[in-house]
């Protein structure tokens, strides 16, 4: 993919956290037949998606002007935290996958999002996985049990065989993606990014 393309939707952490937030605030609202979908749309088009050739370039340029013409209605805490709620239907809003490496800026990322007024369920496996329990089982009940996936792509994510396969099971849980799940990059050269990633939008984590 074109290089001007990997870096447009490049993100101060500042700037990053609070893009991520509001992609959980939409995706958890309360369901609306298809507005979920449309708010999902106009909220990516804020970021940037990977692309190979000019003609999907264009036709990207002409999708974001579409979505950013869509006036989303606002989205209130209580409309996500109602009991009716697709909410509740599972266990957490978001998994996040990481390398051990990386574990102190993936604290401050959870920190951010556990802290906002809907209290972000996050889940974190040196965290939150059960002593003794099987890795390959704690994983696969993490993406199962969560609303989104967030992938901390750096280069001990790419070095990490655990990382590589928690993202391959949540590209299984929802393969149309649909917003679930939100690469994050960080520091990591376009020739690296995941190929299995580059038709997602995503967020580049700049420090």
């Amino acid at each position: 993919f074109q290089q001007e393309r990997f870096h447009a939707g490049a993100r101060r952490l500042s700037t990053a956290l609070p893009t991520m937030a509001g992609w959980f605030r939409r995706l958890l609202r309360k369901p609306k037949s298809s507005s979920v979908e449309a708010s999902l749309n106009a909220s990516s088009s804020a970021s940037s998606s990977p692309s190979s050739s000019s003609a999907e370039s264009s036709g990207s340029s002409r999708s974001t002007s579409a979505a950013r013409s869509i006036r989303l209605s606002p989205i209130s805490v209580s409309d996500i935290n109602a009991s009716g709620s697709a909410r509740w239907a599972k266990s957490y809003d978001v998994c996040i996958c990481h390398s051990e490496v990386d574990l102190e800026l993936v604290e401050e990322l959870v920190s951010y999002l556990e802290g906002q007024p809907e209290s972000f369920r996050c889940f974190l496996q040196l965290r939150d996985a059960a002593p003794g329990s099987a890795v390959v089982t704690e994983l696969c009940e993490a993406v199962q049990n969560s609303h989104c996936w967030v992938m901390l792509i750096t280069t001990g994510f790419l070095r990490d065989p655990w990382c590589k396969y928690q993202m391959h099971q949540a590209l299984a849980e929802a393969p149309m993606a649909h917003g679930r799940t939100i690469p994050v990059l960080k520091d990591v050269d376009r020739k690296d990014y995941p190929k299995e990633l580059r038709n997602l939008y995503y967020i580049y984590m700049a420090l």
